[in-house]
């Protein structure tokens, strides 16, 4: 979900600072940041409520995953339920789990290794591409500055353009949102995202339907001084699920414990967060 919240970009401010030549710095620091951040293990927290039309909590999980490198590729091993260690037997089994991907991944021949690879990297180039688009979808403007973690950082507003003609699947929605992007004026990085569904969105074939006025942010750390890494998504939707069925759901996903990977000395166990 992240190259919606990246949906807003694109119109002159002044010839020294501009929307436009911001934006694209960002995204070409952004894949350096990338690149880095890769070599970064971390403990993912994510957090589902489900309320009923009055806004009750209705239904809650969480779910905490640690994600780690296993042979170049990520693996995700769950290590608490609702912010609960999991009972002994299944955490044998998560580890279980985990040894066997280790050995199946030792045990690929070089062609089979780099056909892995290609496919995560596919994915992680797929996710990004929809990005290069946004200068052309959006028209952007600096709405001012604005002090995040201490540190000042540009706010870009976007709105649809019109007559906008996607190129890929994901840009078709992009006229369907608006938005705004912190950058951060020294490292030139985005720190925050937030946009907003602007009219309903239907998803599957209209087996469920986004309702209007749903919100998404993003939020980076850095990390290590060398990296920005995720801190926090939130996601506040309404949903029509099989035309008939109306969901209102919270979505929180929190990041923490982040190294640098060590092949030798990575199998975490579960601390309850702060």
């Amino acid at each position: 979900m992240r190259w919606v919240a990246l949906a807003v970009l694109c119109s002159a401010f002044s010839p020294a600072q501009d929307a436009r030549e911001i934006f694209l710095r960002s995204l070409k620091l952004d894949s350096d940041n990338e690149r880095i951040a890769r070599n970064y293990t971390f403990v993912e927290r994510g957090d589902i409520r489900e309320n009923d039309a009055q806004g009750r909590l209705k239904q809650r999980r969480v779910l905490t995953h640690d994600v780690t490198l296993v042979e170049g590729s990520p693996y995700r091993r769950l290590i608490a339920r609702d912010d609960k260690p999991l009972p002994p037997a299944e955490e044998k089994k998560e580890r279980e789990k985990l040894d066997k991907s280790i050995a199946e991944r030792q045990r690929e021949t070089p062609a089979q290794r780099a056909r892995r690879l290609a496919e995560w990297e596919k994915q992680r180039r797929e996710e990004r591409e929809p990005w290069l688009e946004i200068p052309d979808a959006f028209d952007l403007r600096i709405a001012g500055i604005e002090r995040v973690d201490g540190k000042e950082a540009w706010i870009i507003e976007g709105t649809p353009r019109p007559g906008f003609r996607p190129k890929s699947r994901t840009a078709r929605l992009f006229p369907k949102f608006k938005g705004r992007l912190w950058i951060d004026k020294r490292d030139s990085v985005w720190v925050k995202m937030e946009c907003e569904a602007l009219e309903n969105i239907s998803i599957g074939l209209f087996l469920a339907r986004l309702q209007k006025g749903a919100r998404m942010t993003f939020e980076q750390t850095r990390v290590n001084d060398e990296v920005w890494l995720p801190k926090r998504v939130t996601i506040e939707l309404a949903a029509r699920v099989l035309l008939l069925k109306n969901i209102r759901s919270e979505i929180e996903v929190t990041y923490r414990d982040y190294r640098k990977f060590q092949s030798d000395s990575r199998v975490v166990g579960f601390e309850a967060p702060e």
